[in-house]
């Protein structure tokens, strides 16, 4: 009988340490232990309330500052002390209300259920340290600093220009070609994004002033072979081979730069940033989240080996995604560029937060190894303020290509001219003049009339498959 209460002491006395873990101070205040218990309950209270604040209201703002590598490192070390925290309160909660005088079996018992119960409050904490160490890792990775953080990242602007490229390296080839460039012009005050994609095989592209010019006076012209014909889509790889073309910059930096300012000029914004993405580390970035679910109109031959990827409402997996982005099997490079821009947007729609955090690491490698950008570590939190803004307002679509623009032998001044008329910026004074006269050294070929396709906002975009090709 002896052994029975002793059991049913120690089951109540676990049962009360359990209840305790879950509201601190419970066991303080039956063992009379009043000032610490009431202690305990008010720092959990504070505790929940300034964590469901962080998670609900002040959700962007707490985003936007862990977004410092600095923060992100406190984040980690204070994930790891409230796990200790949480074990020390049920620790000393199991020392107040455990039965005394138990034997060696009860006392083993004891400390057993204990040890569990700490191991549950240690856990979730230790995975939100890393996730914080983690995050802090790809941000020190992906993105350099550059100073210290301005009042003011947009230096009194009104719009950011970001250059977004997917760059795809094909084994029989050297280097990497920039098969996918687009540029999203966004409104710093109300996140209003235009999107201007202009296509691979874009000739005789002007080249900005300096060397690069001084080179290709009549517009980038490559090597002249099979393998380099001179299409814009060479530049980035035409730039690293060759350090003479943009003096001073260092290699993996050289053909970004001169990207950048290349398609500005074409464009006639100036580009602030860019951010690239391998396609490899694409394919890779759907596999971690588990596939990315579109609807496919027409089959399409998949891989060398006669596969098909049927039409119908499916998930695809990287490879399967990144076969669909790049075939020109059913179309021409620009049904081709409508379906790679689809599949971006599938892929950003699906990423639930659940999705991200689950697949975090494999998401945080993927980053690391295959995502290059310039925008400095102390842009992000303004970055991920305007990402709200921009989720919230119209996105539109600019396309450059057939029939608007004839690929051979573009209108530079046409495509200026519609970038200033979609973004209202006026064009530069150096740009405003006629079309095919001298003083404008890109002017050649088409005199199309056209008016750009423009894709309704993202805010009309409901349906949860994206319909691709």
């Amino acid at each position: 009988m002896r052994g029975d209460r002793g059991s049913l002491r120690l089951s109540g006395a676990l049962g009360l340490t359990l209840a305790a873990a879950l509201v601190w101070g419970l066991a303080h205040l039956l063992a009379g232990r009043r000032a610490a218990g009431a202690a305990l309950l008010a720092a959990q209270v504070l505790l929940v309330a300034g964590l469901t604040a962080a998670a609900t209201a002040l959700r962007p703002e707490v985003l936007a500052l862990v977004a410092r590598p600095g923060r992100l490192a406190a984040l980690a070390v204070a994930a790891v002390l409230l796990g200790l925290a949480w074990a020390t309160v049920i620790v000393s909660s199991y020392r107040l209300v455990r039965p005394p005088g138990l034997g060696g079996p009860g006392r083993s018992l004891g400390r057993a259920a204990v040890g569990v119960m700490c191991a549950a409050a240690l856990l979730p904490t230790l995975y939100a340290a890393r996730l914080a160490y983690v995050g802090r890792d790809v941000v020190t990775t992906v993105f350099a600093p550059r100073g210290a953080a301005s009042a003011d990242p947009w230096q009194g602007r009104y719009r950011v220009n970001v250059l977004l490229l997917g760059a795809d390296a094909a084994a029989r080839r050297p280097g990497a070609r920039t098969d996918s460039m687009s540029v999203a012009a966004i409104d710093t005050r109300t996140g209003r994004t235009v999107l201007f994609s202009l296509p691979r095989n874009l000739q005789h592209v002007p080249m900005p002033e300096g060397p690069a010019r001084r080179m290709f006076p009549g517009g980038f012209a490559g090597d002249g072979t099979l393998n380099h014909p001179g299409l814009l889509n060479e530049v980035y790889q035409w730039a690293e081979d060759h350090p003479e073309s943009v003096p001073g910059v260092p290699a993996g930096r050289r053909g970004p730069d001169l990207l950048k300012r290349t398609i500005g000029g074409i464009l006639g914004l100036p580009i602030d940033y860019y951010a690239m993405v391998d396609m490899k580390g694409f394919a890779r970035i759907i596999d971690a989240t588990g596939g990315v679910r579109v609807t496919v109109k027409n089959d399409i031959p998949y891989g060398l080996a006669g596969g098909v990827l049927r039409a119908g409402t499916r998930r695809l997996s990287g490879a399967e995604a990144l076969w669909f982005g790049r075939s020109r099997s059913d179309g021409d490079d620009y049904v081709r560029m409508g379906r790679q821009r689809c599949l971006l947007d599938a892929v950003a729609r699906q990423a639930d937060p659940f999705t991200v955090i689950r697949s975090f690491g494999r998401l945080a490698d993927a980053a690391k190894r295959y995502i290059s950008t310039d925008i400095p570590q102390e842009s992000l939190p303004a970055f991920m303020t305007l990402s709200r803004r921009i989720k919230d307002a119209p996105l539109e679509s600019v396309q450059f290509v057939p029939p608007l623009i004839d690929t051979a032998a573009p209108d530079w001044a046409l495509i200026r001219e519609k970038v200033s008329e979609t973004t209202g910026v006026p064009l530069p004074a150096s740009t405003r003049t006629r079309r095919g006269a001298p003083g404008d050294p890109a002017a050649s070929g088409s005199r199309a009339s056209a008016t750009p396709s423009v894709i309704s906002s993202q805010t009309e975009q409901t349906s949860p498959n994206a319909s691709c090709n």
